[in-house]
């Protein structure tokens, strides 16, 4: 097998070198950077773009530089305030520094799970139930900051973590719910009797003003018949001023 004229030899050499050359050359995206290593030195990282190793001489390994989006499982968690809880969350980080990501720790991605299901445990622990629940922000602001800092020394920056959701026992949500229906009975009260203390105090002034004119009792009085008549009620009731029956009380 070869090409007519051709000495098989050079046939066979022209193939090795085609396929030698053809492992010489790498093409890295955009997003990739390619970190080469010669004969177990690291020499850097490459790229985007055409790349030339020396075959068996040069290893190449090729780097993400996009954000990773990290999902942390849920977990087992006892507050501050000794609730048991399971929390779980989101990591966003990516590799800044390709050199540092290969060489300073065996596996990024495992390495980055794991500490930031240590650190989401750790932190949690240092927050009551009301805190873990209202005051989300400051927590997550904390995970970052920490897993950035232990992260940094690797290569990688986190930008953003956030707890997705906090699942409570059965008891502890059906004390959240009389909790909370206590305190809107409790608002209610409070509006309830704001209210008698405002009409209270009108009352207090339409006296005073009637007080100082009898007649107006009067009139308020026929104007109260004229509301009723309207409704075609088959009973009225009529009220007799107490001074009217005076008289006959003493008699």
């Amino acid at each position: 097998m070869g090409i007519p004229g051709l000495p098989s030899g050079l046939f066979f050499l022209i193939v090795f070198l085609f396929i030698l050359a053809a492992s010489a050359i790498k093409i890295l995206r955009e997003y990739e950077r390619g970190v080469v290593f010669r004969l177990g030195r690291l020499i850097g990282a490459k790229g985007p773009g055409l790349i030339i190793i020396i075959p068996g001489i040069d290893k190449l390994i090729k780097v993400s530089l996009r954000t990773v989006t990290l999902d942390i499982p849920p977990q087992d968690v006892i507050t501050k305030d000794n609730v048991s809880v399971k929390v779980n969350a989101v990591v966003y980080f990516r590799v800044i520094d390709p050199n540092k990501a290969l060489t300073e720790v065996e596996n990024y991605l495992y390495a980055t799970s794991q500490l930031a299901q240590t650190t989401l445990r750790s932190i949690v622990g240092q927050f009551d139930l009301d805190d873990l629940l209202s005051r989300r922000d400051k927590i997550n602001l904390q995970l970052q900051e920490i897993l950035d800092s232990h992260t940094d020394p690797w290569g990688i920056k986190v930008s953003l973590v956030e707890t997705k959701s906090v699942d409570l026992p059965e008891e502890m949500r059906r004390a959240i719910a009389k909790q909370a229906e206590a305190e809107r009975e409790k608002r209610a009260k409070i509006i309830h009797a704001e209210g008698e203390a405002q009409a209270s105090e009108k009352l207090a002034e339409a006296a005073d003003v009637i007080s100082k004119n009898p007649t107006t009792i009067q009139l308020r009085f026929l104007q109260t018949l004229t509301e009723v008549a309207t409704e075609k009620n088959s009973t009225i009731i009529f009220p007799v001023p107490i001074d009217v029956l005076a008289p006959f009380i003493k008699k």
